[in-house]
């Protein structure tokens, strides 16, 4: 899309895709589109904030049902290493990524982001990363998949409600601005890093923006309304998700630390809608029963704060399989750890080469976890169809990548071992 062809689309459409797009041009044309230029300013106290990246849930918004709303606009920037590590060099990276924490209060007003570490970074040291860590190489997770494989240096997520902040807080980023919210910004990342910009993904999460995107070829008409994900229900629900404590790394050198997977797909949304009924689709994402006793509701706001993925919902998976359809949300439970889910999803919708699609991004203690629980969902042990098997049939892996999100205070070109450094 150009920033040339957006007429026909809502103010809210076209600054999702002035944040798809990016760049300079694009960041000013979403200026002069925003109506509220207020916003709320970061701190010049590093101590006031959480020492861990990933600490967003206590600064984020929540629905009506206590669910964390996460952020509308979403940024993946892949980033490769331009000089080996130095302690200038992470002086420089550090004091880059402190100027976006004066410019913008932590929370979805402001911006959030974390910055991630693929095993490519690391095999640059002759050092190896601690047992504590678990940081395999990406790699296809079925037989069903051939991604391509992160394997650059580094990835950072930026988040926010307001699309001109992310925009901005990339450009500040990489020297294609001087101030970012009124701060002057002294030292950005392009002595550092490369930014790769053939392989920049970007999405956005939101009751009613699935549906705004009928234009994109691929989305049908028939996406709800009030649908915050394409394929039409809630997701992220507060009881069904790993708090940030079980997915943090708790000892050694990287306590405090956690694991990323991101997993890109395309979906397959026209055929999802107009061969299931909703009564199938239900089926299909949650379980039969939530079918036979109604209750998800038209998009899943019948189910508040938790996916009612109980133990007995749970243990039919098998019998449910072999009567000729499962659910994907109950293949996924059957990963859960001690009856508790260990994941932390933070995944969004993108619409990146136009054409419907999921960022699936997940936070664990381990990258073994997320595929342990990616088995499980994936549900080959189950006497089913492929058609009936979960959503499976309409979701194909493009991309996948394995990130070390360290704590803040080694964010900033980490070595393996940083208790000897």
């Amino acid at each position: 899309m150009t920033l040339s062809d957006r007429s026909g689309l809502s103010r809210r459409d076209s600054l999702r895709a002035l944040v798809a797009i990016g760049g300079a041009t694009a960041l000013s044309a979403c200026l002069s589109e925003t109506e509220d230029s207020d916003v709320p300013s970061g701190t010049d106290d590093p101590g006031s904030l959480h020492p861990r990246q990933h600490a967003w849930n206590g600064y984020l918004d929540r629905d009506d049902d206590g669910n964390v709303r996460l952020p509308e606009h979403h940024v993946l920037v892949a980033l490769s290493l331009l000089e080996e590590p130095s302690d200038d060099a992470r002086d420089r990276v550090e004091s880059a990524l402190r100027t976006l924490e004066r410019a913008y209060e932590w929370s979805t007003d402001g911006l959030v982001f974390t910055l991630g570490y693929t095993p490519a970074y690391f095999d640059r040291f002759d050092e190896s990363l601690p047992e504590t860590v678990d940081l395999p190489d990406p790699e296809a997770l079925t037989e069903r998949e051939e991604p391509s494989t992160d394997t650059d240096d580094a990835v950072i997520h930026l988040a926010s409600d307001r699309s001109e902040v992310v925009l901005e807080a990339e450009e500040g980023l990489f020297g294609d601005r001087s101030t970012v919210n009124g701060v002057d910004v002294e030292t950005d990342l392009t002595d550092v890093f490369e930014r790769l910009e053939d392989e920049r993904r970007t999405g956005f999460v939101g009751a009613g923006l699935p549906a705004e995107h009928t234009d994109v070829s691929g989305v049908p008409d028939a996406v709800p309304e009030e649908a915050p994900f394409f394929m039409g229900f809630r997701s992220g629900f507060d009881r069904s998700q790993a708090d940030e404590d079980r997915v943090t790394i708790e000892e050694g050198p990287f306590a405090g630390a956690t694991t990323q997977h991101v997993e890109s797909m395309d979906v397959q949304l026209r055929t999802w809608f107009e061969q299931e009924s909703h009564r199938q689709r239900v089926m299909k994402t949650f379980s039969p029963q939530h079918a036979d006793e109604e209750l998800v509701g038209e998009v899943g706001e019948k189910l508040t704060d938790s996916s009612e993925l109980t133990d007995e919902r749970i243990d039919a998976t098998e019998d449910d399989a072999r009567s000729g359809v499962v659910g994907h949300a109950q293949k996924a439970a059957r990963g859960r750890i001690d009856g508790e889910p260990p994941l932390l999803r933070r995944d969004f919708n993108t619409v990146d080469g136009d054409t419907p699609g999921l960022h699936f991004l997940s936070l664990q203690r381990d990258i073994e976890t997320f595929v342990d629980v990616r088995e499980a969902m994936e549900g080959e042990d189950l006497a089913v169809s492929n058609a009936n098997n979960g959503i499976r049939s309409y979701l194909f892996v493009s991309r996948r990548g394995n990130y070390l999100i360290p704590p803040r205070s080694l964010r900033a070109l980490p070595p393996p071992d940083p208790d000897e450094t």
